[in-house]
Formats: structure tokens, C-alpha cells, sequence
């Protein structure tokens, strides 16, 4: 069974295509991307076997991108993955926005369709996006299946203590304004590999997705009960370029001083956050490497984001009382073994004992960083939301 997923971004289309076959686990055939969509200046890179496939062709809109893919795929390795698009069994795509009507992923219909489209008041930046990357698959792909994975479903088990702000009731029941929750495929998917390496089915857990965009899922029983993002994904830890959580009142006093919202909103979204605070750049790793040489702000940086991170791990760790493990994904939970040990330092009263040596080192496989005897142990677990969207476009479309 072969699944491409596809994840549109405001100017991009990743993509990766599954053959399905191996039980479910996926295999791999063929990954690219698209940037600069609309621009006049696109680019494309195809990976297919150890072949790489660069290209600069104009690509004006999403329907043009998915029509490059279908070409690729079906023209380039030796022999090309496939050999015609109708080989093609189902089509998973990444969807941020869900609110509160998705729990689960379903199979797009028309009415799906215009859920989608209004949630994107909600997330103005992302389902768009996403929502044309569906409608140029269907187009491009008649009768095909397309399955939609929203980021907020896995939230949905939140209760209404975790979700709600303080704020006017009728906010939330008139305008939907509430907590939701993303990055919901990759905590739902290294949940269920923590699961399967403690060979326990329900845990508890503490599950950190820091990147570029960062977030903290708490986990009880196997189900979501909070999260650090909320009706966005600013709210929460320090990232890249985002500020995460903040004082609101900030900004009453920023428009008083003759900022324009807008200006406020770009500022906080795209100039804050590693970026904002170092002054060098919002990749942690340029950060580490100009606090390395005395950067003091790069220095002062990296501790803001481990002391957010360390605030909400400590929350998490009082509303689950006993917590099974704590997972580390993402570019800089996989890859930052400083990082890791600046979080997780000082909390052996907590039942968290740190293993320097066991820390040192990076994925691709899963490892413990704990000692043996930790009460709480903690795992580096390499995420894959594109195989998690596979998955589920593969167990939908086997039961139409």
C-alpha cells in the first residue's frame, strides 16, 4: 500500500511517500520538498533511494507543487518508486487547526473541508495552507482517499481546568477561544514508542517537542491531559524565533508607546525568542557556539528556554504525581545533549537522576539518559510525524 503524505506550509510542501506493506512500521521510498511557492524563485529537492533531485522551476500555487510531485515520483531512481500516480492508495495530510471538532483523523469530504476553512480564523498562518495542499491532492488525485491528521486532535482529552483561560465564559462558547494544544502528531507518536520501550500500554508521561517551534504534552494514562501551547503555538516555552509565554498586559503597554498590533505580532512571532534574546540567530546550536565564546546574551538565552522547559516540567510532574518517563524529541531535544542536562539538572529530589554518560550521545535510535535506579526515567526518542500520518491514512482508508 503506498501513502504520501503530504505537510503544506505558507510557501512549502514537504512530502514523503510509504510503502505501507511492512506491517504497518513503513518503509520509505521516496521524501522531498518544495520552498518558495508562489515567488517566482521555487525550489525543489527529490530524495529517492541515494539519489538527490534539485530543481528551479517556478511553481505558482499548491496544485502546480503536488503536479511536480506526481512527476517525480513516477520519473526519477532507478527504477522510480512508482510508476504511475494511480498507484498511489491514499493521500495523509498534516492539518494544525481542528479545534474542537476533530478527536481523531478522518477522511476528507466537502464538509470536512469546510470545517477546515473555518478554523483557519484560528490558525490564520498554517490552514491556508494546509487546506490547499487538500484541495490540489484531490484535484490532482481523484477518487484517491485523503485522510486528515490535525495537530490538536490529541488534545482533545484535555480537561476543561487545563483548557480553559480566566477569561469571560462567552469568549470561549461564542469565539472559541480556549486552549488547544499542536504539535499533537509527534507527542501522540513518541508516547506510543515510550509506551511499547517501558512495555507499559498506559503511562504516565512528560513528553518534550523542542525545534525551532517547542512544546511540553502531559500525558496520564496514555491520554493528553495538558499542554504549554494554547489557542496558538506562541503560548509556552522559549523557540526559535517565538516568544512563548508572556505577560499580556505587555502589549497594552507596547500600543500605548505607538506600536501597531501588527508590529507587535510580527515581533513576537518571528524576532523573539532564541533569535530575540541572543541577538545571533533563532538555531540553538549558533547560540551555543556564541556562548561557547562568551556571548553573554547567547548564554543568558540558552537559560530562559531551560528554565521555561524546567517551570513546565515541574507542573507536569505535580498534576501526574507518579510519572513513568520523560521524552525528549525534536531537532534539539534529539540532537542538544546540553541542553537536555540543563533541564533536567536538580531533580533528583523529584525522581529524576540524570546519567552524564548515558546522556551523551544523540539519536537516531532511542536511549535512556537516566540512571539505572531513577525513579522517573528519561528517553531521547526520535519522532516521525509523516510515518504517524501514514499510519493513520492507512488504517482509515483499509476499512472504506
Amino acid at each position: 500500500m503506498n501513502i504520501l503524505v503530504i505537510n503544506c506550509g505558507s510557501s512549502s510542501i514537504k512530502y514523503k511517500l510509504y510503502d505501507m506493506r511492512t506491517s504497518g512500521k513503513g518503509t520509505q521510498r521516496a521524501a522531498g520538498l518544495i520552498e518558495r511557492i508562489g515567488e517566482g524563485n521555487s525550489q525543489t529537492t527529490h530524495q529517492v533511494n541515494d539519489e538527490t533531485v534539485k530543481r528551479s522551476v517556478p511553481i505558482n500555487d499548491y496544485e502546480q507543487g503536488v503536479a511536480q510531485i506526481m512527476e517525480l515520483l513516477t520519473t526519477c531512481g532507478s527504477p522510480p518508486p512508482l510508476r504511475d500516480p494511480q498507484d498511489i492508495d491514499g493521500v495523509g495530510h498534516r492539518v494544525v487547526h481542528g479545534a474542537e471538532d476533530f478527536s481523531e483523523s478522518v477522511i476528507v469530504n466537502d464538509d470536512l473541508l469546510k470545517v477546515v476553512e473555518h478554523c483557519c480564523e484560528l490558525a490564520p498562518l498554517h490552514n491556508p495552507a494546509n487546506l490547499a495542499g487538500l484541495r490540489a491532492a484531490m484535484k490532482t488525485l481523484p477518487g484517491k482517499p485523503q485522510v486528515a491528521v490535525f495537530d490538536t486532535a490529541f488534545f482533545q482529552t484535555m480537561p476543561k481546568s487545563a483548557y480553559l483561560y480566566a477569561l469571560p465564559y462567552e469568549w470561549y462558547t461564542e469565539q472559541r477561544i480556549r486552549r488547544y494544544g499542536f504539535h499533537g502528531t509527534s507527542h501522540r507518536y513518541v508516547s506510543m514508542r515510550a509506551a511499547e520501550l517501558l512495555n507499559k500500554p498506559k503511562p504516565n508521561l512528560i513528553t518534550l517537542h523542542l525545534g525551532n517551534g517547542c512544546s511540553m504534552t502531559c500525558i496520564r494514562a496514555g491520554q493528553a491531559i495538558d499542554q504549554s501551547m494554547g489557542l496558538t503555538p506562541l503560548e509556552g516555552l522559549v523557540m526559535g524565533t517565538r516568544s512563548g509565554t508572556f505577560d499580556p498586559a505587555i502589549v497594552f503597554h507596547l500600543v500605548r508607546g505607538g506600536m501597531s498590533l501588527d508590529e507587535i505580532r510580527d515581533a513576537v512571532e518571528k524576532k523573539a525568542g532564541l533569535l530575540g534574546l541572543s541577538g545571533v540567530s533563532r538555531d540553538l546550536r549558533d547560540v551555543y557556539q556564541a556562548a561557547q565564546a562568551g556571548n553573554e546574551r547567547a548564554a543568558l538565552a540558552i537559560d530562559v528556554f531551560a528554565h521555561r522547559a524546567k517551570q513546565y516540567l515541574g507542573g507536569f510532574l505535580a498534576h501526574l504525581g507518579t510519572c513513568d518517563a520523560v521524552v525528549f524529541t525534536g531537532g534539539i531535544g534529539e540532537n542538544a545533549i546540553f541542553m537536555r542536562e540543563k533541564i533536567l539538572s536538580g531533580l533528583a529530589p523529584l525522581g529524576i537522576e540524570l546519567d552524564p554518560e548515558r546522556n551523551n550521545r544523540r539519536a537516531p535510535e532511542p536511549f535512556c539518559i537516566t540512571k539505572a535506579d531513577s525513579r522517573t526515567s528519561a528517553w531521547v526518542i526520535p519522532t516521525d510525524e509523516e510515518l504517524m500520518i501514514a499510519r493513520d491514512t492507512m488504517e482509515l482508508i483499509s476499512f472504506r
